[in-house]
């Protein structure tokens, strides 16, 4: 019989926050919000729970979240201090497992501790020893959890937000998720969540009723995985933390070098939409979007952008990428390759927009992402394309022919 694995989920809630109050204790009770002060279209970086109960939330812009909580103290972002703070929370779990995932300077933690309680003791004894080493050694104070996949472990610390535990036992799963809203569910994007919506159903044990097939019907090859999702199956490993993060990379080489920019921008949105739909498979969305151009002469220039919020939506990774390529192609050499690449990916934010016309219009365009997946998963990649991408197309069909 396979062993239960034993996953704890830490996680330093508004993490930003939380360091810069150990740094400065005078900040503590106070709302806070961490934002480029100075920039022109400066956003919410993080907030304090203070904030965040007064209306501010992440990526609104600054003029907003302060016309929200107006007593609210801004504070520029240190980028060095939180990876500082990563780096030691990551020392503190060590000596616990070798399977170490973090996140992305954000004051998450996946430890793996399956199979070592004989030497280091229950699960649950290690998340508490765990806790207190980093309240000790770091002054912070995180959420922690234990369950038997990532997937549960870090809902389950969704719910206790600002602060406390949560133990999901062994065979509990699909029971501890039943009550709980579907957004709280990682893995369940926006266009799920309006998919689901559409028949007024807004929990966990609502939709887990739907069958596999029923699922697949309403969602195409997702379907599987949203099933599986519902019912708290997640046998993603916990990945070691020296091991080099996931990302997706899609790239062209042009049959003939080019320098048309309708001809690229169309190859671009190609690339963009075989990157979106890997990550819409795997459930993730990117944080960073990135190109590498490769011009005749051989040069190469590499630029790459955030996104913010991350996103695995064909129309936002677009509009992303040609950022990207306008920082990036400023020479008049013609291009002979070019490679998308998106990282830091994470699950999709559980935050809600919480403006009706932004609401909308991300509905508008998730409904169009859901429902041109499943076109292309019933008749073929190429049996829906985009009006800048059919001469993209063409040629990439004579390549592979050829």
């Amino acid at each position: 019989m396979t062993e239960d694995r034993s996953i704890i989920h830490i996680n330093v809630a508004d993490f930003a926050v939380a360091v810069e109050r150990v740094l400065d204790r005078r900040l503590l009770g106070r709302p806070i919000i961490v934002a480029p002060e100075g920039a022109a279209r400066a956003a919410v970086a993080d907030m304090s729970e203070e904030a965040f109960q007064a209306g501010v939330r992440k990526h609104m812009p600054l003029s907003r979240a302060l016309g929200r909580c107006r007593d609210a103290r801004v504070l520029p972002p240190h980028p060095a201090r939180y990876r500082q703070a990563m780096t030691r929370m990551l020392k503190s779990a060590l000596p616990c497992s070798p399977l170490i995932e973090p996140g992305d300077g954000d004051g998450h933690l996946f430890v793996d501790v399956t199979g070592s309680s004989r030497l280091l003791g229950p699960p649950v004894d290690v998340a508490w020893r765990l806790y207190r080493r980093i309240r000790r050694d770091l002054g912070l104070a995180p959420i922690w959890s234990v369950a038997t996949s990532k997937l549960i472990a870090k809902t389950a610390t969704r719910l206790v937000k600002p602060l406390g535990e949560y133990i999901v036992e062994p065979g509990d799963e699909a029971a501890f998720l039943a009550p709980l809203p579907l957004f709280l569910v990682p893995g369940i994007e926006r266009d799920d969540l309006t998919r689901l919506n559409d028949f007024n159903i807004t929990r966990v044990f609502q939709a887990a009723a739907f069958t596999a097939d029923q699922m697949r019907t309403l969602f195409g090859h997702r379907g599987a995985f949203i099933h599986e999702r519902l019912h708290g199956i997640d046998p993603s490993p916990v990945h070691p933390a020296n091991q080099p993060p996931p990302r997706v990379i899609e790239f062209r080489e042009f049959g003939d070098d080019t320098n048309d920019r309708s001809h690229v921008e169309g190859t671009l949105y190609r690339l963009v939409e075989r990157a979106g739909r890997q990550l819409r498979r795997q459930a993730l969305a990117a944080r960073r979007i990135g190109l590498v151009l490769e011009h005749t002469d051989g040069v190469r220039r590499i630029r790459q952008v955030r996104a913010t919020p991350p996103t695995a939506n064909d129309f936002s990774l677009f509009a992303h990428a040609r950022r990207v390529l306008n920082l990036a192609w400023i020479r008049r050499v013609r291009l002979r390759r070019m490679t998308l690449v998106c990282d830091r990916l994470t699950y999709p934010p559980a935050q809600r927009l919480l403006f009706e016309p932004e609401r909308r219009m991300a509905e508008k365009q998730d409904r169009l992402m859901a429902v041109m997946d499943r076109i292309r998963h019933r008749f073929g990649t190429d049996a829906l394309v985009m009006g800048r991408t059919p001469a993209a197309v063409d040629e990439l069909q004579k390549t592979e022919a050829g």
